[in-house]
């Protein structure tokens, strides 16, 4: 049976840009591998894009538990919560994607974070997982079987796609040089990438895929990929 093979693009908006509200060091880089892959009609079959999409009053904001700053973790309805600045707030510029993305390889956008009272790391589910996006039923209804991920940010939002992808079955692989990470602690990005290998998720490069007409690597120690991975270490964040 052939594969058919999904690009998904995670949360590459501005607020997640330098100089945005959430900003993630370098996070533009990725915005031209996004454009390079996404217009690679060989290699992928449909493109999706995340976006990030809160409520002003968001509960994973730290302004909405007083007494705290960004970066602490706190309970929030039973579920570990690291609190944030308000970002990606509904309608806001914040929210908008990135400036050069290219809009029109982009065959379909799932949208995230709405309930005020759970993040939503994860393309596929809130944090919780009490609920789901509409991403799994989009991808089923287009008949993939293989994902490809890439975006912002490498330790929360990357991670938590692939992992969630791997687990509902999908072939997965995360795009190392597609990716940028928040590294609040210095070890967040290489345990992200370990967490991620260790569930069955594959680590490739954007140099590897456009180079690969049909099957793509199925191992993340190439060249190219282990190069990739040492941008995206804990001193690229």
């Amino acid at each position: 049976m052939t594969a058919v093979r999904a690009l998904l693009l995670i949360d590459i908006q501005n607020d997640f840009l330098p100089g945005g509200a959430l900003a993630v060091a370098r996070g533009d880089e990725v915005v031209a591998v996004a454009n390079r892959l996404a217009a690679r009609h060989d290699l992928f079959d449909v493109v999706v894009a995340t976006q990030d999409w809160h409520p002003a009053s968001h509960e994973s904001f730290a302004r909405q538990h007083p007494g705290t700053s960004p970066g602490q973790v706190v309970d929030l309805h039973g579920l570990p919560q690291v609190l944030w600045p308000p970002h990606c707030v509904q309608g806001s510029t914040g929210a908008e994607f990135a400036p050069g993305l290219q809009p029109n390889a982009i065959a379909h956008v799932t949208r995230k974070g709405q309930d005020a009272t759970v993040d939503s790391y994860s393309g596929f589910f809130d944090n919780g997982r009490r609920h789901a996006t509409d991403l799994e039923s989009y991808l089923r209804e287009k008949g993939v079987t293989e994902v490809c991920v890439m975006g912002l940010a490498t330790d929360y939002c990357v991670k938590w796609t692939a992992l969630d992808a791997v687990s509902l079955g999908f072939d997965t692989s995360v795009v190392v040089d597609g990716c940028r990470g928040v590294g609040l602690s210095p070890d967040d990005i290489p345990k992200a990438f370990d967490e991620m290998m260790s569930a069955g998720v594959k680590l490739v490069a954007s140099a590897e895929l456009l180079l690969t007409y049909g099957d793509r690597p199925k191992r993340p120690a190439g060249a190219a990929a282990a190069a990739a991975l040492d941008t995206e270490g804990p001193d690229a964040s």
